[in-house]
């Protein structure tokens, strides 16, 4: 499994009844109880997003990401970082602006409607760019009877530019103040939002996770277009809780923190490959592949290719009910995979893999055809009267250099060689290995990747590492093997850094 991260590309909190503007605030926050910047009560605020799914939808439109082979679906989570996540000494406490820090609460993630709710068009928004919450003064306008913030000639960070609670651009305003009437008394109703996901929070110190897996696919499917965005809210119970005198809050990190916990999309896609290859085994499923290169850049062909396996007397194996032909799926670009049902065969003994037909741009190519040896089944296992030592083990790594500066536009193939420690020759072919990505934040180890395993060929150890979709900092990879039962993992294996290219 591989992971590939989606950013914000515009962000804002709006807040009850105010024409304030925060689409430019390093965190936001998310409130309810006594009215901040509004003359009623209660007062509230909601967050609003969009997210730029340019490279994602490249890398699913060009096949690196394939959905072919796998029945595990690529997931998508909406991540975001409590403010509060890294000291548990601030819970039940007040924020540096005299909010109490909010418990026990539900938040959801709504699919910013369209103008007339399920019907019209999906309304655009700017971000903005202020960056205050509100400021210190106010005067009641005549008008409208809300509180105004009187524009202070050095304040630049206090903006009432849109979006807000009442415009989306300059020009344009919310068909519904505020997206929609948590009342469902308004022309856009709570009751008739597309409602993503909902998550509880006992403590408030807990990180979002929503669940948009059948969002984002829709997406990348075509099924649903159009969209502008989408929101986080407290639920309507929440927002509408009356004669409360003080203010509760929760808050996360927005897309222009200037620390590392940006908001993401983190989808997670299988495109791992497990070549049996070399260790093809009677009694059991084995993978094989076919990986289709030109000049060296893996590259689809017109179609999939059927698989075929010839014994050595040159007769078509029977995979069973007198089938004698597979189809292969495409795992990713130009890699075809084939899962071969259990044989029974005497073993060893040598098959030849047939693949066909190989077509590229309309050209038919000569079949493909390889040998393989199938092995007794007993060599699967490690059999014997005494229990076995765990091994240890030493790492070679080609494709990425220790303390290596690397432009964020590099997609890199890692080859990791795993040797038995202390040995320079011999390599081991056959472990269950795994890597693992993170950074560091003091003597916190933040998890980019978490335990991934690595991927093998016929001829090889790797994993493909994107950097386009990483934030420039500095980069840990750590190794885990399992052996004889015991997990053993090797700390800081490479580092490297992560650069802007100019």
């Amino acid at each position: 499994m591989s992971v590939h991260f989606s950013y914000f590309k515009k962000n804002n909190t709006i807040l009850y009844n105010s024409f304030t503007n925060t689409g430019r605030a390093p965190y936001t926050q998310l409130y309810f109880g006594s009215s901040e910047d509004g003359i009623s009560s209660p007062g509230f605020s909601r967050f609003i997003f969009d997210l730029d799914l340019t490279s994602l939808i490249d890398k699913y439109t060009g096949t690196t990401i394939s959905t072919a082979c796998t029945v595990t679906p690529m997931s998508h989570k909406l991540k975001m970082t409590n403010t509060s996540s890294f000291d548990d000494g601030l819970l039940n406490t007040e924020t540096s602006d005299g909010r109490l820090r909010a418990t026990s609460f539900d938040l959801f993630l709504f699919r910013i409607p369209k103008t007339s709710g399920s019907t019209g068009t999906y309304q655009n928004w700017d971000e903005g760019v202020g960056s205050d919450y509100y400021d210190v003064k106010k005067t009641i306008n005549s008008s409208n009877s809300l509180l105004t913030p009187v524009l202070l000639p050095d304040n630049k960070s206090f903006s009432q530019r849109p979006s807000n609670w009442f415009h989306t651009t300059t020009i344009s305003g919310w068909s519904q103040s505020g997206i929609y009437s948590n009342t469902n008394t308004g022309l856009v109703n709570y009751s008739g939002l597309t409602v993503i996901d909902t998550q509880h929070f006992q403590f408030g110190n807990e990180d979002i996770e929503f669940d948009m897996t059948n969002e984002i696919n829709s997406i990348l499917n075509g099924t649903l277009t159009g969209i502008t965005g989408w929101g986080i809210a407290f639920l309507p119970d929440v927002e509408n809780m009356s004669g409360l005198t003080s203010n509760y809050s929760v808050g996360f990190f927005t897309r222009h923190t200037q620390t590392f916990y940006e908001p993401k999309l983190e989808t997670t896609y299988d495109d791992y490959i497990n070549d049996n290859r070399n260790n093809f085994s009677q009694y059991k499923e084995n993978k094989l592949y076919l990986y289709s290169y030109i000049n060296g850049e893996l590259t689809n062909l017109d179609s999939s290719p059927i698989f075929s396996l010839l014994d050595s007397n040159n007769n078509f194996v029977n995979f069973g009910g007198g089938v004698t032909e597979l189809p292969t799926c495409l795992k990713t670009k130009g890699i075809y995979e084939v899962t071969i049902p259990s044989l029974s065969a005497s073993a060893p003994c040598t098959f030849y893999d047939i693949w066909r037909p190989i077509n590229y741009n309309g050209v038919q190519l000569p079949e493909i055809v390889n040998s393989v040896i199938m092995y007794p089944f007993e060599s699967y296992f490690d059999l014997g009267f005494k229990s076995k030592s765990p091994s240890i083990y030493g790492f070679d790594f080609y494709g990425l250099k220790q303390d290596e500066k690397i432009v964020n536009n590099d997609l890199r193939k890692v080859g990791v060689s795993i040797k038995k420690a202390y040995s320079t020759q011999e390599v081991l072919n056959d472990v269950s290995a795994y890597y693992r990505v993170y950074v560091k934040e003091g003597t916190t180890e933040v998890d980019v990747q978490d335990w991934t395993k690595i991927s093998k060929s016929s001829n090889e150890y790797f994993f493909m590492f994107d950097t386009r979709d990483k934030i420039p900092n500095e980069y840990f990879i750590d190794l885990k093997v399992l052996s004889s039962g015991e997990v053993n993992t090797y700390k800081q294996q490479i580092r490297f850094q992560i650069v802007n290219q100019k």
